[in-house]
């Protein structure tokens, strides 16, 4: 008989040693190993349906395109995250924090596949519980089939004697193998529960969502490896209030960094396909330091509201503080204003907040920032309507943007057709621009 192997690997990357290591010689991560002890039947096996030839390589052109068919889900917003809707055989990682409506996007979706077999593992709620969320939505989820199931090897048998088309795993965190020693939701667990399902997802068909929790940090909890494991990973943002976020953070099957807004009502979440008109439903150009831009979150503008606030420091340190935009990227354009456009911000304490609770990369919006916190420091608002739109470099100058058409079109349909660009003739640089837009 085979003896248990200890092995040790990186929670961060998956790296695998022989020994504890303090520091991680992959990723850098320090205190980030687990010990594992791997007994024979915890081992990577080979499964059955590798001996009956379905695993021999096949020339790719020889492939037919119905096995990589997609699904759509009943909601358009959900579908432009996915990259155009839930395809065959697919692992998806739904992430977001408590509340915030993973489980509710999950019933919803299954119940508009009404013409296929749908299987919910629960492992947090009780059947008759899933019921009541069904009726209070309004789902006729008669062909949702639920189980409490949740010790990984027995629930692979029954997946492959009746194998369903999608199958909801809620949550990853509590799913287990019983062969193995640690506790449900620990590392080791959900590393084995995911590559049972990763198997059976890629050799039976079977379309898997994942729903996992996040860390009071906003990442989804579990091993680093467990992203890498999966097709698809989305999760929820925002403040989790009305509206709420999905963005695409890894997809194989389409654009990553795409974003769906949703609202939530009574009866469900609920598509927005306009997320500009959220985001600027409490805008006022009156005030000083606001100003507008328009974002690129994967394929699609979206107009937003900058805000700033400028005040004389209250401590030693002057505070930075950026929500929504890269803090050092403001620290950055900080600078630049204090040596271009010669507005002094070192005793002063500075706030920078996109509204709406959206996150963003995207370096177009470093001309509103600059804008905001000029306006803030001077305490006069910007010309009514106005979008901003460009990347600042550090010598001052307005650099262009990729989609820059797009984007005006967009603002132009919510109703703001003033805009400056680096394509605008009287733009030369940041300080053309505050000058042009402050006249003494």
């Amino acid at each position: 008989m085979a003896k248990a192997r200890t092995i040790h690997y990186c929670a961060a990357c998956g790296y695998e040693s022989p020994k504890w290591l303090g520091q991680c010689p992959a990723c850098q991560a320090w205190n980030s190993f687990a010990e594992h002890k791997e007994t024979p039947a915890s081992g990577h096996r080979a499964s059955a349906g590798s001996k009956t030839g379905g695993d021999r390589p096949r020339r790719l052109s020889d492939v037919g395109t119905d096995e990589a068919v997609r699904w759509a889900t009943g909601s358009a917003e959900l579908d432009r995250v996915l990259g155009g809707g839930l395809v065959r055989g697919s692992l998806t990682l739904l992430g977001g924090d408590p509340g915030i409506g993973k489980s509710t996007l999950a019933l919803q979706m299954a119940a508009f596949l009404g013409d296929r077999k749908v299987w919910y593992v629960s492992g947090e709620e009780s059947a008759s519980q899933i019921r009541q969320r069904a009726e209070r939505l309004g789902i006729d989820a008669a062909n949702v089939w639920v189980t409490p199931q949740t010790e990984v090897t027995a629930l692979a048998a029954l997946l492959e004697a009746e194998p369903p088309d999608l199958l909801l795993i809620d949550s990853i965190q509590t799913v287990y193998r019983g062969d193995l020693e640690p506790l449900p939701g620990s590392v080791t667990q959900i590393r084995e529960s995911a590559a049972v399902f990763q198997r059976l997802a890629k050799q039976r068909g079977i379309t898997t969502v994942l729903i996992g929790h996040v860390t009071k940090d906003g990442d989804l909890a579990g091993p680093r490896v467990l992203e890498h494991m999966v097709d698809t990973v989305v999760q929820f943002d925002g403040d989790g209030r009305t509206y709420r976020l999905l963005r695409s953070l890894k997809n194989r099957f389409g654009a990553s960094g795409e974003i769906g807004v949703f609202r939530m009502e009574t009866d469900g979440l609920k598509d927005v396909s306009q997320p500009s008109d959220v985001f600027l439903a409490d805008y006022d150009g009156s005030v000083s330091g606001t100003a507008l831009s328009v974002v690129l979150e994967g394929t699609r503008p979206i107009v937003i509201e900058v805000q700033a606030l400028v005040v004389p420091a209250t401590y030693g340190t002057p505070q930075r503080t950026a929500t929504g935009y890269d803090a050092a990227r403001v620290r950055m354009l900080l600078a630049v204003l204090e040596q271009r456009v010669k507005l002094a911000y070192a005793n002063r304490d500075v706030f920078v907040n996109v509204a709406g609770g959206l996150k963003t990369t995207d370096t177009a919006l470093d001309l509103a920032v600059c804008m905001a916190l000029a306006s803030a420091w001077l305490d006069r608002p910007l010309p009514a309507g106005r979008v901003f739109v460009g990347e600042v470099g550090l010598g001052g100058e307005i650099r262009a943007v990729p989609l820059l058409e797009r984007r005006l079109a967009e603002a132009a349909r919510a109703g703001y057709h003033d805009g400056s660009t680096p394509a605008s003739a009287r733009i030369k640089d940041l300080p053309a621009l505050v000058r042009s837009s402050f006249p003494t």
